[in-house]
Formats: structure tokens, C-alpha cells, sequence
């Protein structure tokens, strides 16, 4: 990998099977990995190895700090599973669908649960960002979905 890379931990109140079950449940995607006031949807979705799913991130219309890199107000993207290990570790390539060339490339993710005391370490780890996506705005993308993804465990689903 030669891109920058970004890593962000939070501890959900969870097992580490629950908290690995809502990264590969689109419904639950939809409620916590939109950062902030942004919206999601799935196009096509495929739990599996070798499977994967593609994303549109939908801008509020009060954002205007960032254009969307697919459109206007959208970012989509292209995921796709590599490595599945239930309750322990998710690894997927990520890339940008656009025609901006400082954002093409595969991102690699990787997410692992590791049981706490309180409930489960959840870490993602981004390698390779493009050279047009700022690693600081990928790190805390990361860290308000990964609260988000703490609030959405510890509330009733």
C-alpha cells in the first residue's frame, strides 16, 4: 500500500458477533455508516466473500465544505469483501466511483472486533487513501460513524 493511511477505535456495547453482524447488515449500514446528516442507499448488496456492494452517501443540502466526488452531493462507492472471518475481522477494497483521477484507486479496510471488558474494540483501518481524499476528513468521517455505530449497539433495534 502507498497511499496515507487512518485508524479509529471505539468500544461498543456489544459482543464482538453482534458488532461484526451490523457491518454486513445493510439495514443496520443505512442506520449508523452515513456520517453526521448524511443520508445512504444500497444499489446491490452480497455478504460474502468475493462479494461486496455498492454505495451512494447522499450531502445534506446544508453541506457546502465538500462536493461530492460521484456527483454534486453524492459519493459512491464500490466495495468489495476480501476476507470475512465472522466476529473477529472484515478486510475490503474500496474504491471511488468517479472520473476525478486524484480519487481513483482501491482503498483497503480493514475492521476488527475484539472483546473488552465493556463489550467489543471496534477498529477500522483505512490504507492507501487517494491522493485527492484528505486523510484528516477520512478520519473523522470514520470516528462520527464509529459513535454512531456505538449509539446504534446500545440502543434498542
Amino acid at each position: 500500500m502507498t497511499g496515507p493511511s487512518t485508524s479509529n477505535a471505539v468500544i461498543v456495547a456489544a459482543s464482538p458477533q453482534v458488532a461484526y453482524a451490523a457491518c454486513l447488515d445493510p439495514d443496520a449500514l443505512l442506520a449508523w455508516l452515513p456520517p453526521a446528516d448524511m443520508t445512504g442507499s444500497f444499489h446491490h448488496f452480497e455478504a460474502r466473500e468475493g462479494g461486496g456492494y455498492r454505495m451512494s452517501l447522499f450531502y445534506s443540502e446544508s453541506e457546502t465544505a465538500h462536493p461530492g466526488k460521484t456527483g454534486e452531493r453524492e459519493d459512491r462507492v464500490d466495495v468489495r469483501f476480501l476476507k470475512l472471518d465472522p466476529g473477529r475481522r472484515i478486510e475490503d477494497a474500496i474504491s471511488f466511483v468517479t472520473d476525478d483521477p486524484q480519487l481513483k484507486g482501491e482503498i483497503h479496510r480493514v475492521t476488527t472486533f475484539e472483546p473488552v471488558p465493556d463489550g467489543t474494540l471496534v477498529t477500522m483501518t483505512f490504507e492507501n487513501l487517494p491522493p485527492g481524499l484528505d486523510p484528516r476528513d477520512n478520519a473523522r468521517g470514520t470516528e462520527i460513524s464509529l459513535g454512531q455505530l456505538a449509539r446504534y449497539l446500545a440502543g434498542p433495534r
